[in-house]
């Protein structure tokens, strides 16, 4: 008698226990897919968090440029402040840019600009409203970095590094992809899955 009554029961909070689950994961905003290695990347524009418009060409350097999705309040975006700040010093005078897209809708101009102050980020970084270039690059977190040649051809896709927190890197992914470049060899790795916090997509 009691096992009959139990059972409908149980059968129950699974079942809604299952249509809660299957809810959350249908919720999740879809992600279109990412260009090919080897593509060429179209000149966008976007604003910077006064509100001027820069377009990627007008920011890339003459051998190229590095796109790096970033957040204002992202824990691993953060521990890659400084890091990123020394990649975009490291290579400027070696002619490649560093460009911060902030994709994040839950973050506004006004935090950006403060958080770049805040942590003495040096290189340009743009909103980009509605994560448009984020959709057409198929960034999923921060940070993720795309590495661009001259002519704007994805050259590497993916972590800067291996170490969320730069005490254990044993392998500089982005860094080896831009001085393979550099120096006119073949890239080994052209992508490596990013890791850090979803972007807060529109």
């Amino acid at each position: 008698m009691k096992k009959s009554q139990v059972s409908p029961l149980l059968a129950l909070i699974l079942t809604v226990g299952g249509i809660a689950f299957s809810g959350s994961v249908i919720a999740a905003p879809d992600v279109p897919a990412a260009p090919a290695i080897g593509s060429t990347i179209e000149d966008f524009s976007l604003p910077d968090a006064d509100g001027k418009e820069h377009t990627l060409n007008s920011l890339k350097g003459k051998n190229g440029s590095v796109l790096i999705f970033v957040s204002v309040q992202c824990p691993v975006s953060n521990a890659y402040n400084e890091r990123m700040e020394k990649l975009a010093q490291d290579y400027k005078a070696k002619g490649i840019n560093v460009i911060g897209i902030n994709p994040n809708t839950s973050e506004t101009a006004d935090a950006v600009k403060a958080h770049a102050l805040a942590n003495k980020l040096t290189f340009p970084i743009v909103k980009d409203p509605g994560n448009k270039i984020a959709d057409r690059l198929g960034a999923t977190v921060t940070p993720e970095a795309y590495f661009l040649d001259a002519n704007n051809k994805l050259i590497y896709q993916g972590r800067l590094d291996n170490s969320r927190n730069g005490d254990s890197i044993t392998s500089n992914d982005l860094r080896d992809a831009m001085d393979a470049t550099l120096a006119g060899n073949s890239v080994k790795t052209t992508m490596a899955k990013a890791f850090g916090c979803a972007i807060k997509r529109a």
